[in-house]
């Protein structure tokens, strides 16, 4: 297995992975994402893991956050924004050796902590968190109140 930065939107294989991720999002919205990412290197980092026969199986992204990011105590703060592996592939040491190269992409950038979040109910996710030696810290349950209408017209 190989892992290798991303540094190109024409890769069809990350685009692919994004939307095996993130499958709510449009394709649009995934290629406008990914162009923003390529053009700040040092805020953004992104990272594709290839089978032995270059088919790929798993995909890393991770950014620099200087705002307050809950659990944390520096800033700036390496956040792992997702993490994927193919599910024939899971359990093999692909997430491992993503975050490896995630975690130096971050020392790189100058962070002293990488940070990472999932929904409540995604129990694989924090497990995986947990088994690649992420600490949970806290849990967050988010509140909103619309104050007023936006405009329709």
């Amino acid at each position: 297995m190989t892992i290798e930065p991303i540094s190109s939107v024409a890769k069809a294989d990350w685009l692919k992975l994004r939307k095996a991720l993130w499958p709510e999002a449009a394709d649009i919205e995934h290629e406008e994402e990914m162009a923003e990412f390529l053009v700040n290197p040092s805020r953004f980092g992104q990272f594709l893991a290839r089978s032995e026969d270059g088919t790929p199986v798993g995909l890393a992204e991770v950014s620099v956050r200087s705002d307050y990011v809950n659990g944390t105590a520096s800033s700036p703060v390496a956040f792992l924004e997702g993490l994927y592996v193919s599910p024939q592939i899971r359990r093999t040491g692909v997430a491992r050796r993503l975050l490896e190269a995630v975690r130096s992409w971050a020392l790189a950038q100058g962070c002293t902590e990488l940070a990472s979040d999932t929904q409540l109910e995604n129990t694989d996710s924090q497990a995986v968190h947990a088994r690649l030696g992420f600490i949970e810290t806290e849990r967050v349950v988010y509140f909103n109140m619309v104050l007023r209408q936006p405009n329709t017209a």
